[in-house]
């Protein structure tokens, strides 16, 4: 195909699933997805190959391909929309709710992540929960109508936000309908198919290239994600040869009885996004540029958890340290910026009638160029925060403080990034839960840089643990300082 008729027809299949995006971030109804954008959407083939994926959130990046073979092994008919959220069939964690529909070219796909649906704490990330059903409704690969709609929106704590959030992906998949048969009009259905086919082959050349540049060898590593009972150990083990590579977590801890399991889709989320940052950033997100990428983990353990293991923090910090620890065993072999605060910072807030959820930035890594970014959300997150207009619009809550927490990053030759500082007043008794890491293990630095601080929450000035869920009062005030990140280099030393 000539190159120039591939980029057009390219550029074309992103910009539909850009605006599917677009489409669903306007026409939300909740602050999570419409403010945070908290969400995902691509488009698939005919074969189920992922093809284009808008640049969205990262941790959904490696799960979208299994939630589209789960439905296809269902032998989905034209037109219809299937619904899950399952993470044991493609999904990642119950929140992040998954539509998948059939166009003229294959399938589109959106994901995002609604504030409640349902479960033991409102919002439905329970920092105790234990096995799978206590975060909320299970929904396996089902064909979506309005009865299914209700079904989700009664399970949910704010019913009516389930179902504008719900038809504001159905609307995005109408759309790519649309601009699918569109461009198979304008462009013809084969030469479209041949250019999706080449989009696939292009990415994985250019990934393989990227590898093949780096030096054959295995490299190891280990952190810990911080359990309520203890740390749990992540092994990981990289091997680099020729233009493929393998990463095997062979000597994690096994699954836990909490919830910081990970279903496989997730693991290998966080690896692809690692191998996509040190291969080739610019790459276009198609499944082709994870070809030449296995993933292994034992089944049973933290990142190949069995069901009925409960996965809600999985999805959002054991995603983060999977990241922290396979850029430390490549870091034995290319230099890697040093470590982000490794956490998503997860907190919520609700009753039975309304649920407010966001995550929150820290500080990245230094690298060898660069100090790090402040502020800003790390690795597998790349939602914005929730502004404050909205928040307070939205809920009845006031946010008192929201500024940097200077001097969070890690001194070194190039300084890490701050963390920020947010309180929030709770204006009537609602339930916090918070899911967050690195508050007993800071974020490390690289090359004799220093480590970023490390993360707290407190309730009226009260430290609390980083895994919490308690009843507030109307008045109390909930601080959050997130990490720093690493240094870089040894710091100058004056004197």
């Amino acid at each position: 195909m000539i190159p120039v008729e591939l980029q057009v027809i390219g550029s074309s299949l992103r910009a539909i699933a850009e605006e599917m995006g677009a489409v669903l971030v306007r026409s939300a109804f909740s602050s999570n997805i419409k403010e945070r954008r908290d969400c995902s959407t691509a488009l698939f083939d005919r074969a189920g190959r992922m093809i284009v994926q808008a640049e969205h959130i990262p941790v959904h990046l490696g799960a979208m391909p299994e939630a589209v073979a789960a439905v296809m092994a269902r032998g989905p008919a034209p037109h219809e929309v299937w619904v899950l959220n399952d993470p044991y069939t493609g999904g990642t964690h119950l929140p992040d709710i998954t539509l998948v529909s059939s166009t003229d070219l294959g399938f589109a796909v959106s994901r995002a992540h609604h504030a409640d649906v349902g479960g033991i704490e409102p919002a439905s990330l329970p920092a105790f929960s234990t096995v799978l059903a206590e975060e909320g409704l299970v929904i396996p690969p089902t064909r979506l109508d309005d009865d299914v709609v209700e079904l989700i929106a009664s399970s949910s704590r704010n019913p009516d936000e389930r179902r504008g959030d719900l038809r504001a992906q159905l609307a995005a998949h109408r759309l790519a309908e649309r601009r699918s048969a569109e461009l198979v009009l304008r462009r013809g259905r084969v030469r479209v198919e041949r250019a999706m086919d080449e989009l696939h082959a292009y990415s994985e050349r250019r990934v393989r290239a990227g590898i093949a540049a780096l030096p054959d060898g295995r490299y190891t590593a280990v952190d810990v994600v911080e359990a309520v009972d203890g740390d749990l150990a992540i092994r990981v083990a990289v091997v680099v040869s020729g233009d493929g590579l393998a990463i095997d977590f062979t000597g994690t801890a096994p699954q836990h009885r909490g919830n910081l399991n990970c279903p496989l889709a997730v693991t290998r989320s966080a690896c692809f996004f690692v191998v996509r940052v040190l291969t080739d950033p610019d790459v276009p997100a198609s499944s082709g540029a994870f070809e030449p990428v296995t993933v292994r983990a034992p089944a049973g353990s933290l990142v190949n958890a069995r069901p009925p293991a409960a996965v809600v923090a999985g999805n959002t910090e054991t995603s983060s340290r999977i990241t922290d620890v396979v850029l430390a065993a490549f870091g034995q072999a290319v230099d890697v910026p040093a470590m982000g605060q490794g956490t998503m910072n997860n907190t919520t807030l609700g009753t039975e009638t309304w649920t407010y959820y966001e995550t929150l930035g820290g500080g990245q890594g230094a690298s060898r160029d660069a100090d790090g970014p402040s502020a800003v959300h790390v690795a597998m997150s790349n939602a914005l925060n929730t502004p404050v207009e909205a928040l307070e619009l939205a809920y009845p809550l006031r946010v008192e403080r929201y500024e940097l927490r200077k001097g969070s990053g890690g001194a070194g030759a190039r300084r890490g990034g701050d963390g920020v500082v947010r309180e929030i007043r709770a204006l009537e008794p609602c339930r916090l839960s918070v899911l967050g890491d690195r508050r007993r293990h800071a974020p490390a630095g690289a090359r004799g840089g220093e480590p970023g601080a490390r993360g707290r929450t407190l309730v009226n000035g009260e430290e609390i643990p980083g895994k919490d869920t308690r009843q507030l009062a109307a008045g109390d005030l909930v601080r959050t300082e997130t990490p720093g990140g690493g240094g870089y280099g040894p710091p100058e030393r004056s004197g």
